[in-house]
């Protein structure tokens, strides 16, 4: 098992660029993120199909996020809205959201106060293990997150987020043999403390 990954084995990356989603509430969207949120409306792609045979005409906008990145929409035209495409308010929706990032502790309290003052609902602040955030949705149900972190990550981080996929990958791997179920965390964690102490004895 490798603990350590090399940047040399891939090419450099600079971040996010743009996070993408469907809407069909293009006003509703427009109106929420440059006049609500305020964030800069900066660009938008109007096309006549694209590729595929059959592609709808669409629109594609994107708003400023800070530090060259962007949250973008595609609005497909004369389109209904499929159900596979349809935000569910709950865990497995609310699993795909875009979270930006503020330098300091004091940005996320006056994100919140801006954002209720434009009747915008902060329904959750959570800290959880190295983040501390905020939560609120869109006109189309999608999650959005502001986030401090309060400590930088390091070594220790990366060495324990291999161990836990280890762990998670075996055990998924197990039950798709049908060796034994992988129904719980639990399980993971127990295969983790194996791994630790191999880890610990080859040290």
């Amino acid at each position: 098992m490798t603990l350590k990954s090399d940047p040399a084995l891939h090419p450099p990356l600079a971040g996010v660029h743009h996070t993408a989603r469907p809407t069909w509430k293009l006003r509703e969207t427009v109106e929420f993120y440059r006049d609500r949120m305020g964030l800069k409306l900066v660009h938008a792609i109007s096309a006549k199909g694209w590729g595929p045979k059959g592609h709808p005409d669409f629109l594609h906008f994107f708003f400023d996020s800070g530090h060259g990145s962007t949250i973008a929409f595609f609005y497909y035209i004369g389109v209904e809205q499929p159900d596979y495409l349809r935000h569910r308010i709950d865990w497995d929706g609310d699993s795909v959201h875009t979270s930006w990032a503020v330098a300091q502790p004091q940005e996320l309290l006056d994100w919140k106060k801006w954002l209720e003052a434009r009747g915008i609902p902060v329904f959750m602040s959570v800290q959880h293990e190295l983040i501390d955030s905020i939560y609120f949705r869109d006109p189309n149900g999608y999650l959005l997150e502001i986030t401090y972190q309060l400590r930088a990550m390091g070594e220790l981080d990366a060495t324990d987020a291999q161990l836990t996929l280890a762990a998670a990958i075996a055990a998924e791997t197990e039950a798709a043999r049908g060796g034994s179920p992988f129904d719980g965390i639990e399980t993971v964690w127990r295969r983790k403390v194996v791994l630790v102490q191999d880890l610990e004895g080859r040290g």
